[in-house]
């Protein structure tokens, strides 16, 4: 008797153990570069609190393999040589197995041959504009050929746009997807003198001489739209102008690629009902998903007017894929995981799937949205299918991509 109460506490003994091993594990690290500070704060912000709140719903569920998620957060505070330096400092001293991060593609190129050397993943929640496929980096915002093209589409075949204001900051994602919106417009019988290019420095505020510029522009007698590439607060002064200058929806509509519902919260909107937006979701999006997961983030912040927007969802179907991955391959070994993240499928916000392809693009539905007197955007028009991500365009003269 005494012999098998004997087993039974090794055994017992042995349980404990494996238990206790288990739980002590270390947390897995998962990284967050997001600037916090400098004119991209006002878009980034919002994106590092999504993607804590999806730590803390996964903590919920018990984590990943039996670890919990540790997040570990630094700021890049706008400055693109530092979003280089603060991932390999996620990588190399925080240890981290994964980075969700970067908006801008001056940013995403900065980090590119970082995770590439080091051998870690990021998750990229912005449109961009392709011409790019990194193995350690999934593209979880839209290529041209999922916001660009089908907003150009939406302004000839529905509006009747003739004339064309391609207007951006001046680096590589406006640079380069408005010379892949230059030859589609050529594809579309769109001649040279009905293109109007321009582009300013980040956190530009005189915009007095451009508007004035798009003013004349406009004023040939061919109906004429602003597509803007404009990003961070930049945004704020140049609608600022648009106003000043009595430039009206009606007779000018601006669509906008890096104006979602986040960057209206900081403006007075109610002069710029009527202008336009291209994005893949818009937190009005009327679907179950959509709204189980509006009260959850705004359960989160405790905000009840608490935003959404097209990066965030992103991070969400980012997130959920990577930690599908992360079990399917039972590791959070990098090439594990990145073979186990092809044909994962998870829902989307707008009540479908995402699923990733072998180039590292996601498919997605495309929306274009008007600008409401509340702040939110007003669905006129979406496709009629879910658009798989396109790396390379075929509408992008060789040279013609800035660097």
């Amino acid at each position: 008797m005494q012999s098998k109460n004997c087993g039974f506490l090794l055994v017992a003994i042995v349980l404990v153990f494996r238990a206790s091993s288990v739980y002590s594990e270390e947390p897995i690290r998962v990284g967050i570069l997001h600037s916090l500070s400098g004119t991209m704060a006002i878009s980034e912000r919002a994106l590092k609190d999504s993607v804590l709140m999806l730590i803390d719903q996964q903590n919920g569920r018990g984590g990943l393999l039996g670890r919990q998620l540790e997040p570990v957060i630094l700021d890049p505070a706008s400055s693109w040589p530092l979003y280089a330096e603060k991932a390999r400092q996620l990588i190399e001293r925080e240890r981290v197995a994964v980075i969700f991060g970067c908006w801008t593609s001056a940013s995403r190129k900065a980090v590119l041959p970082v995770v590439e050397q080091l051998k870690t993943l990021l998750f990229y929640p912005a449109q961009y504009e392709g011409q790019e496929q990194s193995p350690n980096i999934f593209y979880l915002g839209a290529a041209p050929n999922q916001q660009a093209i089908p907003a150009v589409d939406f302004l000839i075949d529905e509006m009747g746009i003739e004339r064309w204001v391609l207007a951006g900051t001046d680096y590589v994602y406006p640079r380069t997807t408005n010379s892949i919106l230059t030859g589609y417009l050529a594809s579309r019988r769109v001649v040279k003198d009905d293109i109007m290019l321009s582009y300013t420095p980040f956190a530009h505020t005189d915009w007095q001489r451009i508007v004035a510029e798009i003013k004349v522009f406009a004023s040939r007698g061919k109906k004429t739209a602003v597509v803007s590439t404009i990003n961070g607060d930049a945004n704020i002064t140049f609608y600022d102008e648009l106003v000043a200058q009595d430039v009206r929806a009606a007779d000018v509509p601006v669509l906008a690629f890096s104006l979602g519902e986040e960057e209206l919260s900081k403006m007075d909107v109610e002069p710029l009902v009527g202008h336009l937006a291209a994005w893949n979701y818009f937190m009005s999006v009327d679907s179950e998903q959509n709204k189980a997961f509006l009260a959850n983030w705004r359960g989160y912040g405790d905000d009840s007017a608490r935003l959404s927007n097209d990066p965030i969802e992103a991070h969400f179907i980012g997130f959920n894929m990577w930690a599908a991955a992360v079990e399917a391959a039972g590791s959070v070994d990098t090439d594990r995981v990145r073979e186990a993240m092809i044909g994962i499928r998870v829902p989307n916000l707008s009540g479908g799937f995402a699923e990733m392809f072998p180039n590292h693009h996601i498919s997605k539905p495309v929306y274009v949205g008007r600008v409401r007197a509340d702040g939110q955007y007003q669905v006129i028009w979406q496709s009629e299918q879910d658009v798989p991500g396109e790396a390379w365009s075929r509408y992008l003269r060789p040279g013609a991509a800035a660097q």
